[in-house]
């Protein structure tokens, strides 16, 4: 049975989640507009700086439960990535839709919001509040898919 488009997209981006090299939780990111794909984005270090899966978690040593003090953290969410890769390489992403592994923490939603992108697909869940809030005030379609 041929997937749907959702279902396609969300795939992909299960697939650009094995990328992450964080050791706490494998987020990845796919913007779509027209049905083509325009950036990708997984969690990990920032380019040239060593990997979580190298020298170790710093939120995992200081027992930060998930959702929290998103600042101590060394790595980029998927998000993040994804909406910096569009920037870098001059692809305007206003309009678009980002489908995600997990639903986007508030850091994210915000940037997301800014971005332009008028809808989320995600699967899996995030323990953020406050983003939900977010996407609803700026009227961002957010839509969870089965898992």
């Amino acid at each position: 049975m041929r997937p749907s488009w959702d279902e396609y997209f969300m795939e992909i981006t299960r697939v650009v989640a094995a990328r992450s090299t964080c050791l706490r939780r494998k987020v990845g990111a796919v913007i779509v507009k027209d049905n083509r794909i325009l950036a990708t984005g997984y969690n990990g270090a920032p380019a040239g700086l060593a990997h979580c899966l190298e020298i170790g978690c710093l939120r995992e040593q200081m027992s930060i439960p998930s959702g929290q003090r998103h600042e101590l953290c060394r790595g980029l969410h998927a998000e993040q990535n994804a909406i910096i890769q569009a920037a870098v390489h001059g692809t305007a992403i206003r309009g678009s839709i980002i489908y995600v592994t997990n639903q986007p923490c508030v850091m994210c939603s915000k940037m997301i919001v800014n971005a332009g992108i008028k809808k989320v697909i995600f699967a899996g869940d995030y323990p953020d509040e406050l983003s939900l809030k977010i996407f609803q005030e700026a009227k961002v379609e957010l839509i969870k898919l089965p898992s």
